[in-house]
C-alpha cells in the first residue's frame, strides 16, 4: 500500500464503534480541520456524523475537507462541519 492508501480506522460515535476508511492524504487535512477547530478528530467525525443527512460517513467527512479546502483558499464560502462549531477561516475575514 503506498502512503496515501486507503486507512481504516475505527472511532466511537455515539457509544458505538464504527469504522472510517479515508485516503492518508484526507486523515491528514481531517487532522488539520480539526485542529484549527480546537477539537479531537474523533469529536469533528461525531459532528459530521450528526450533521449528514444519509450517505456514507467517509463520502461525508471528504465533502466537509473539500469544503473546508475552498474556503482556506478563498475557491467558496467559510463553512463548518455539519452539526459541529464553525471552523474559522481566513477567506471569511472580508
Amino acid at each position: 500500500m503506498s502512503e496515501d492508501g486507503i486507512i481504516k480506522r475505527s472511532v466511537m460515535i455515539a457509544g458505538h464503534r464504527t469504522s472510517v476508511s479515508l485516503e492518508a492524504p484526507f486523515w491528514r487535512a481531517l487532522q488539520g480541520l480539526a485542529t484549527r477547530g480546537g477539537q479531537s478528530v474523533a469529536a469533528l467525525i461525531a459532528s459530521v456524523d450528526a450533521g449528514r443527512k444519509g450517505g456514507n460517513l467517509s463520502s461525508s467527512l471528504r465533502i466537509v475537507i473539500l469544503e473546508d479546502a475552498l474556503a482556506r483558499t478563498g475557491a467558496g464560502p467559510a463553512l463548518s462541519p455539519p452539526g459541529g462549531a464553525l471552523v474559522h477561516s481566513p477567506a471569511s475575514d472580508g
